[in-house]
């Protein structure tokens, strides 16, 4: 299983700042729920990696 590997399950995703300061996604699917915290700087490079991964995609359509 990968990347590629397409599966039918539906989530829930949640994107917020805590109280403590930290950048919280929260994935909720069926009976689990996945709460991952990380520190701004950390959270901008993932957001970085999401653009970078958007652009690539759009590359990949044209």
């Amino acid at each position: 299983m990968g990347i590629n590997t397409e599966r039918d399950i539906e989530a829930n995703l949640q994107i917020g700042p805590t109280d403590q300061g930290m950048v919280r996604l929260f994935i909720e699917a069926s009976d689990a729920e996945i709460p991952m915290d990380f520190d701004p700087d950390e959270a901008e490079e993932i957001a970085e990696e999401i653009r970078a991964a958007a652009q690539a995609a759009r590359a990949l359509r044209d």
